[in-house]
């Protein structure tokens, strides 16, 4: 239990400059995106950055399991994740306290707490990979209801197990939206139609992209991958229309460690993190395909493209995960 404390303390003494102001951040973002986004604020500020990067399998639960155990006692200023559906299992636990940033003015409700006790920036879309050989133009999917489609083989469409990452957080998305029965329809639909469900979006975006599939549900960083490596695909974002769900977008989110032992320099680093400088530096480098607020940036795989973001609460999306999982998992594991 003693380890993990050591580990933040080895770092600290095996950098110079100790009277040099300092921050600690646990982040679950990928190090090649974050480490250079860290170098960047230190530059800029001069304030020594100590992250601690989770490379484990688990990544994002490895990190929340930590805060938690160091709640009476934290090691950390800042969280910085990849996700949100942990963040509000660390503000349930208590273990993250307000602050309204001057860089959270111009992002979207949606995407922040109402106290401020997280930030959402930096999204990823839910999105429909097409397969432009097996589809054609006429015939392009544009609703998450086109999977539904009779006109479709089932076993030409995709799914990866919504119990799990992002399509999990997209069920229950659809259970606070809709409402937890007629979201449970839906799949119950796309079980009893016999669409595709596999390991991973990824999987699904190489089944589209072979033409295995003819379309399916991933994420933008999956699909954009496929663009990347010439694929015949086509990325939509669903549910555009203005009576539509809208696409959902899963944003990064940063927030402050209640007790942190540098709270002005988590502060200063939680303004940089949310500011739109550091959301279009992580749109460029390809971290984010769906940033939260209007940004004169192109999206790598996609040129320039506004989404209208489905309109749902992240408390409540939260709130209805465990159920959503539960029911979605003895419908789909066997």
């Amino acid at each position: 239990m003693l380890l993990l404390p050591t580990l933040v303390l080895i770092a600290a003494c095996s950098l110079p400059g100790a009277g040099q102001p300092s921050v600690v951040i646990y982040t679950s973002v990928d190090q090649v995106f974050s480490e250079p986004t860290l170098e960047e604020f230190e530059a800029q500020t001069g304030i020594r950055v100590l992250p601690v990067y989770d490379v484990e399998a688990a990544k994002t639960t490895g990190l929340v399991t930590r805060l938690i155990a160091e709640k009476g006692r934290p090691q950390a200023d800042v969280f910085w994740s990849g996700e949100i559906a942990q963040t509000i299992a660390l503000q349930e636990e208590g273990v993250l306290a307000p602050y309204h940033s001057p860089s959270a003015d111009d992002i979207p409700a949606t995407f922040c707490d109402p106290e401020y006790h997280w930030i959402g920036f930096a999204g990823r879309a839910r999105v429909l990979l097409v397969n432009t050989d097996e589809v054609p133009l006429e015939r392009i999917p544009r609703s998450i209801d086109d999977l539904l489609d009779p006109d479709w083989p089932a076993d030409r469409i995709g799914i990866a197990y919504p119990m799990f990452g992002t399509t999990a957080t997209q069920a229950a998305a659809l259970y606070a939206h809709l409402g937890p029965e007629p979201a449970l329809a839906y799949f119950c639909a796309l079980r009893d139609r016999g669409v595709r469900v596999v390991d991973g979006n990824s999987v699904v975006r190489d089944m589209v992209a072979d033409g295995r599939l003819a379309f399916g549900l991933t994420d933008t960083d999956d699909a954009c991958g496929a663009v990347e490596r010439g694929a015949p695909v086509e990325i939509v974002f669903p549910d555009q229309g203005e009576d539509d769900l809208g696409t959902l977008v899963v944003p990064n989110t940063v927030a402050l460690i209640a007790g942190a032992p540098h709270p002005d320099e988590a502060r200063a680093l939680i303004d940089f993190l949310a500011s739109a400088e550091t959301e279009r530096r992580l749109v460029e480098i390809g971290w984010s395909h769906a940033p939260v607020r209007p940004l004169d940036v192109a999206i790598g795989c996609m040129g320039e493209t506004a989404i209208r973001p489905m309109d749902v609460s992240f408390a409540e999306v939260y709130r209805h995960l465990a159920r959503s999982q539960e029911e979605l998992g003895a419908m789909f594991i066997r």
